[in-house]
């Protein structure tokens, strides 16, 4: 039997690729989504499309509700989601504990599982800023991780797998691509509309297009204009 691995999967370019390298890896992988408020359901709608095209044990998706908290563009529509580039410093777009506690919740059905891997597909090279995507994190949380645990405890380690960690958006996207990933099902954009076309201008978009661009591969991304 191959070993279990739990993946978050927001149906999103980066978290779409991180199931295809745990498959590639030989697990059997239990996908994890989380409605938290977001502005948009096109990307759980993203992740199921995703799931049933490269193929998961199990796919399951969490509420829990970051709207009330607010404090982010991306779960507050008070806020406006950024247009004009990307900018230095930590953004609106930032939600704060989004990943903690989704990591968190990840661990819990791993430990469930008998699962000793988690794969999140976080980002340090062409992120936004967001501090929960850095090296230092994914460290931090591992070691938390096997402190906090019954398996860690009783030595069955856990691994966080942040297999994109180290790389540009290009090589994610060649990465998927020869690991046989349709971009065209994935929905990156923060202000998608129902039908999940992109708006082209924040920066997610803009990340997205210039890491297709440089990875010279066609950019399958629906847009509103």
């Amino acid at each position: 039997m191959n070993e279990k691995a739990v993946v978050l999967l927001s149906g999103g370019l980066d978290s779409a690729t991180c199931l295809a390298i745990a498959r590639n890896r030989g697990f059997d992988c239990y996908c994890l989504s989380f409605d938290y408020g977001q502005r948009h359901s096109a990307e759980l709608q993203a992740a199921d499309r995703v799931v049933k095209a490269l193929g998961a044990v199990e796919h399951r998706v969490i509420n829990f509700g970051l709207a009330q908290f607010g404090g982010s563009a991306l779960t507050d529509t008070s806020i406006a989601v950024p247009v004009d580039g990307v900018q230095a410093g930590i953004p609106v777009t930032y939600v704060p504990a989004r990943n903690t506690i989704m990591l968190s919740l990840a661990l819990a059905w791993a430990e469930v599982l008998g699962s000793r891997d988690i794969f999140v597909g976080v980002n340090a090279v062409d992120y936004s800023g967001y501090p929960d995507c850095r090296p230092e994190y994914i460290t931090a949380f591992e070691t938390m991780a096997n402190l906090a645990t019954k398996a860690g405890v009783e030595g069955q380690k856990l691994h966080i797998h942040a297999p994109l960690i180290d790389l540009s958006k290009a090589e994610i996207i060649r990465t998927g691509h020869a690991l046989g990933v349709d971009y065209g099902l994935t929905v990156s954009c923060y202000q998608a509309d129902e039908l999940g076309r992109a708006c082209a201008v924040c920066d997610s978009c803009r990340l997205r297009a210039e890491g297709f661009a440089a990875a010279g591969i066609p950019d399958p991304t629906p847009y509103r204009t």
